[in-house]
């Protein structure tokens, strides 16, 4: 638990826990409920892939999910995630605009699709380079909040995120390097401007034993 209060929750999700229950009696343990057994009241307003860790906000009670809920469709959360990816990112920073839509077919991967996607922007800054191991530790700002959009995005630029099953390589790294460090909003009740991070040390341990 990173922060509480009686109208949110700020947590760490870790990777390889859903955020909320899947299809299946094998997929009903989740953040989500995990949450509820000690907040009743608890509930989603967004999600994080499986394969992602780091910062989820859920709402106590429908009014606060409401309020919430507005705040991220209005563009109202600011959104930090870092990742290790492959290569070389050059420029060191800008914007990837692809649209992207669900690729039915192959459900649940997106994809680009320029005709009927939706709008998509990620901005993305690079932190350190690595020659050794060729890979780019970056800063990513979902803009949009699109279904695997940051992982999409790095990935049609050249640049996929290290243990990336879907739409990378899974042997670059023994889980998706990629982690929720920032939320940044104002109270959906009192107006006070809270901003949450979660350290990047977990990630950053898992890159260094990959490169082991």
């Amino acid at each position: 638990m990173i922060y509480h209060d009686d109208f949110l929750l700020v947590v760490n999700k870790p990777a390889g826990l859903l955020a909320v229950p899947g299809r299946g009696k094998d997929k009903q343990d989740c953040l989500s409920v995990r949450l509820q057994q000690q907040f009743p009241d608890a509930l989603v307003v967004h999600r994080l892939d499986m394969a992602t860790s780091g910062l989820m906000v859920f709402a106590r009670g429908a009014e606060i999910q409401r309020r919430l809920s507005q705040m991220f469709r209005e563009r109202g959360v600011e959104k930090r995630y870092e990742a290790v990816a492959a290569g070389s990112l050059m420029p060191e920073t800008g914007e990837v605009g692809f649209p992207l839509a669900a690729d039915w077919p192959n459900r649940p991967l997106q994809k680009i699709d320029m005709q009927s996607g939706k709008p998509s922007l990620t901005r993305y800054r690079l932190l350190a380079y690595d020659a050794a191991t060729n890979t780019s530790h970056v800063e990513l700002e979902p803009v949009t909040g699109r279904t695997h959009q940051l992982r999409v995005h790095m990935a049609a630029i050249g640049h996929p995120i290290l243990g990336d099953a879907l739409y990378g390589d899974a042997a670059g790294a023994p889980r998706l390097l990629l982690h929720a460090t920032s939320l940044r909003f104002a109270h959906p009740l009192t107006g006070a401007l809270l901003n949450f991070g979660s350290s990047w040390s977990v990630c950053n341990k898992t890159m260094r034993l990959s490169a082991q």
